[in-house]
């Protein structure tokens, strides 16, 4: 029986949030044995990734990479960017969730996630403002 919940994630500002741990416990709550966690994020502005989670400078880079990647809209190389009523980080948010997933699917054995032993599961916040972000967590057998 699928089992599903939503979990909210309050953010600070752009940067990787991790949430293994309550991803962790809502399939150890669900009791299913072998199945496939699908994780997705209600918006468009904010991206999910399966990341490094023992060393915080891979967050730093990743971090220092999309802002070089995709710079606020008023930095002269976005000059071409049209859509700005909602701030100069509004689009180029969207594109680096464009660039980037918004859900993930982590199978499940022996009722826990199969992560390697690195692996973490991030919300990657895009917007410079605090936000609070919805993520659906649907667990299948």
């Amino acid at each position: 029986m699928p089992a599903q919940s939503v979990i909210e994630l309050r953010t600070s500002g752009q940067g990787l949030y991790e949430f293994t741990g309550r991803a962790s416990s809502f399939v150890a709550k669900a009791g299913v044995e072998t199945g496939l966690l699908t994780v997705f994020v209600r918006h468009t502005s904010c991206s999910l990734l399966i990341q490094e989670n023992a060393d915080p400078d891979v967050r730093r880079d990743l971090d220092a990479f999309f802002a070089r990647l995709v710079p606020h809209a008023d930095d002269p190389a976005m000059g071409y960017i049209v859509h700005r009523s909602e701030g100069p980080d509004d689009m180029p948010a969207h594109i680096k969730a464009a660039l980037t997933a918004v859900s993930v699917s982590i199978p499940v054995s022996s009722g826990r996630l199969v992560l390697g032993t690195w692996q973490g599961l991030y919300l990657f916040e895009h917007r410079d403002r605090p936000h609070r972000r919805e993520i659906v967590l649907h667990l299948s057998s």
